[in-house]
């Protein structure tokens, strides 16, 4: 007599939006499946606003956006600078930190340059962490405005 508890077979599609959702509501998300989540929203944002309006305004939305996606995110985040064993409160905060993971430095201007993509790098090396999206809002298709960059430690 065959048992068909055993022989129930769900699609594989099925067990990987199962895991990732799982996966989300634990935190345990690698760096692609956040950072895909991350560019979701930003486009889910960027078709609401269009371009045009302040670095602020795309920070608070996108905020907003990946909380009600399930993600940790932390506005503002404080970056302190350490230097020959000494701690500097020098200012610098990265504009969003996703699940204790991914930085995201929000832009609202005409052209990305070199300086942003070194601020992000710098930013990375700070917390000592590995990917970060440069997310430049002020474009008419978002994916033109986004760089991803990763931090060799």
């Amino acid at each position: 007599m065959e048992n068909n508890q055993f022989n129930h077979r769900v699609p594989i599609n099925r067990l990987t939006e199962n895991n990732t959702e799982l996966h989300k509501e634990q935190n345990i998300m690698n760096e692609n499946e956040i950072t895909s989540e991350i560019i979701k929203c930003s486009i889910e944002v960027h078709k609401s606003l269009g371009p045009g309006l302040l670095e602020s305004a795309y920070k608070e939305c996108l905020f907003y956006e990946l909380q009600k996606s399930g993600l940790t995110v932390e506005k503002e985040k404080p970056l302190p600078l350490i230097y020959k064993e000494v701690k500097l409160e020098c200012g610098y905060r990265a504009d969003l930190f996703v699940n204790n993971q991914i930085i995201v430095e929000i832009k609202s201007v005409d052209t990305l340059n070199d300086i942003h993509l070194a601020q992000v790098l710098t930013y990375l090396k700070l917390v000592n962490k590995r990917i970060g999206l440069l997310i430049n809002f002020n474009v008419l298709k978002l994916k033109d405005g986004i760089k991803r960059i990763a931090n060799g430690y």
